[in-house]
């Protein structure tokens, strides 16, 4: 899986950055600056920063420890695109800051797990368990359709990924919820009976998701993550065709 995010986030970004051409043909060496979180999306950025280079592609690499900053920034300008977040969260972001960000293509999937310093299955989660969960609106939304699937909740809507605390029409756990920055899930681990984790905070914490998640989103989630990137430079006509061998991945 990771090769296969490697190979689809090199032909992305060497497409990105013909797009970027375009714009700074009067500084052809100008480097593609992009904004990452750092695991595992820089350290992909920097497995193929020299593949890239050797095609004379040059980019510059920005790592954040959060999820608003990337987007922030690239509105700003002082990013070209960035790569750390799935649709529904972009789709969050314009609307909330009236911002026009838009996806350039999908690389790879992070799989949304639940963790527990405490207990080894969801089985042994007793009534009343504290569990913490993101607080931004697309993450809560999954984190819940996570639960569902996992038959600790029942929602109002299966499948709506916009889901709140609100939406929940069945709890026969009694399970209570804390909403917390993403990026502290982790580190209250071993304060709650069990967090639901993005994979990069997950792996940032060397947590394991396939081992030590006690549930885990399929090879069949939605969230994509995607390289992302300005309306006004997503333009370029190189950017709408991708290459045969975007196509062959």
């Amino acid at each position: 899986m990771l090769r296969r995010s490697l190979l689809l986030a090199a032909a992305v970004l060497t497409l990105a950055a013909c797009g970027q051409g375009a714009q700074k043909a009067a500084d052809a060496d100008a480097p593609l600056i992009v904004g990452a979180t750092a695991v595992p999306h820089a350290e992909i950025l920097e497995h193929i920063k020299g593949t890239l280079a050797a095609q004379g592609v040059n980019i510059e690499i920005k790592v954040f420890n959060d999820y608003v900053q990337p987007n922030t920034q690239l509105v700003e300008k002082r990013l070209d695109a960035n790569y750390f977040q799935t649709k529904p969260y972009l789709d969050e972001f314009n609307a909330s800051r009236s911002a026009d960000l838009v996806t350039v293509a999908g690389v790879h999937v992070e799989p949304l797990g639940a963790y527990s310093r405490r207990f080894r299955s969801l089985d042994q989660l007793p009534d009343r368990a504290q569990v913490a969960v993101p607080n931004d609106a697309s993450s809560i939304g999954r984190s819940l359709i996570l639960l569902q699937k996992a038959g600790l909740i029942r929602l109002k809507d299966p499948v709506n990924p916009l889901q709140t605390l609100r939406d929940i029409v069945d709890n026969p756990k009694n399970l209570r919820f804390r909403e917390l920055e993403s990026a502290t899930l982790p580190r209250v681990l071993d304060q709650v009976d069990m967090a639901v984790i993005n994979t990069n905070y997950a792996l940032d914490a060397g947590l394991k998701p396939k081992t030590d998640a006690l549930t885990l989103e399929g090879a069949d989630s939605p969230y994509v993550n995607y390289l992302v990137a300005r309306s006004d430079n997503r333009t370029d006509p190189r950017l709408e065709q991708p290459p045969a061998e975007l196509n062959r991945m």
